[in-house]
């Protein structure tokens, strides 16, 4: 189904949805994997909303892409804690090992990198999560391992 028809279609379903700007943006990113620029005019519009409104939210909320992300998401926890136990030289190295910046993706599209600000796993720091799996006590050689197998196999072991 091309994009637009997905925008248009999720639109009409959110459009009478109290508060639906936030369900709508998650199910747009949901379908899509991210909320396409181009979508903001008919969102704002679907929803009697200005297209300021709209951008606002998109870009208030980090969790929303404005742009394909990769195949992976790394993050890396940034909370007290995991600072406390050398996140941040994690941090230093997982962009350096990339080639990447917080919210860019590796040119071959396999790995998005995100700072994120408490993956709940504080007795455990650092910490990452890889897509949906929380992964605890990382160093660099632990986080090289989890980046190395999702580049061969794909997914994190």
């Amino acid at each position: 189904m091309p994009i637009q028809q997905i925008i248009e279609q999720r639109v009409q379903e959110y459009r009478d949805v109290p508060g639906g700007l936030l369900p709508l943006l998650h199910a747009i990113q949901g379908d899509i994997g991210y909320v396409p620029p181009e979508s903001i005019e008919a969102i704002a519009r679907g929803l009697n909303l200005s297209r300021a409104e709209v951008h606002g939210v998109i870009s208030f909320y980090h969790d929303f892409r404005s742009a394909p992300g990769g195949r992976h998401v790394l993050q890396i926890c940034r909370a007290e804690a995991c600072q406390a136990m050398g996140s941040g030289e994690l941090e230093a190295h997982a962009k350096n090992t990339l080639g990447i910046d917080y919210g860019g993706t590796t040119a071959d599209g396999a790995i998005s990198l995100e700072p994120v600000y408490c993956l709940g796993n504080c007795a455990c720091s650092p910490s990452v999560r890889i897509d949906d799996s929380i992964h605890a006590r990382v160093d660099a050689a632990a986080l090289d391992a989890l980046i190395a197998s999702l580049v061969e196999t794909g997914e994190a072991k």
